[in-house]
């Protein structure tokens, strides 16, 4: 078909040792980072057989690029194209071209960003932009592909890793080497909860001594308006 994109279509690169699954052609539930060049837009298809319409502002539109990262307990939905673990994306039309495309995957300091070249213009194009990403180190790279019956014949021309030379505290390389599991700061999915920093001693002591002043106020509180309403009992009653 003449095309040569960088990525093949339902492409899977990840940062994880490479098993046969049903996630792009790769495993399920796996640790890592993923990132997905998707051309086939399940969920939109449903829901246009379900007689339903998107509003502008949640469609999206295929092929589409998007990442996920996974703690080993995160299942890849194919139904809704991988919405629900979703940590960004963009579209990418990387079908049917004359010339290369490039996707480049950059992970310095807990930031991920993902950038994409597809216009022949040799110009980078912001796809993803991601804070407070999480990965462990000695990881593995692999890719993987599958498709349905709408197929396309894409080539992975070449795959370039570099070691990024970055300057780091003694703070920030000791907090990178106690990353066990992927995470990402502040984002609400389904197990992938940043494990909570334990209190120090001066917050459990301010917690403690406020909740008592609280709960004496409120003591004194209640005996001064049991006083009184006996009293008015007792005026009642004379």
């Amino acid at each position: 078909m003449g095309t040569k994109p960088f990525v093949t279509p339902a492409t899977f690169i990840h940062s994880l040792s490479f098993l046969l699954g049903p996630v792009f052609g790769s495993k399920d539930n796996f640790l890592g980072l993923g990132v997905f060049v998707d051309t086939y837009p399940n969920e939109e298809k449903q829901q246009e057989a379900q007689k339903r319409r998107y509003s502008p502002g949640n469609q999206r539109v295929f092929p589409y690029i998007s990442a996920m990262v996974n703690n080993g307990s995160l299942t890849y939905d194919h139904d809704r194209d991988g919405r629900p673990t979703e940590l960004g994306g963009c579209t990418a039309m990387v079908r049917n071209l004359n010339h290369d495309t490039f996707l480049v995957i950059r992970y310095v300091k807990r930031r991920l960003t993902v950038l994409i070249d597809i216009d022949g213009k040799h110009e980078w194009r912001d796809c993803i932009d991601v804070p407070g990403v999480r990965l462990p180190r000695g990881y593995y790279f692999g890719t993987s592909s599958v498709t349905g019956d709408l197929s396309d014949n894409h080539d992975i021309i070449s795959l370039k890793l570099y070691q990024l030379t970055v300057e780091r505290t003694p703070e920030e390389e000791k907090r990178d080497r106690e990353v066990y599991l992927p995470v990402v700061d502040n984002l609400k999915l389904p197990g992938m909860e940043a494990p909570l920093e334990p209190m120090s001693g001066l917050a459990l002591f301010l917690i403690v001594f406020f909740s008592l002043v609280a709960l004496v106020f409120a003591i004194v509180i209640g005996v001064i308006i049991y006083n009184k309403w006996q009293e008015q009992s007792r005026k009642h009653f004379y």
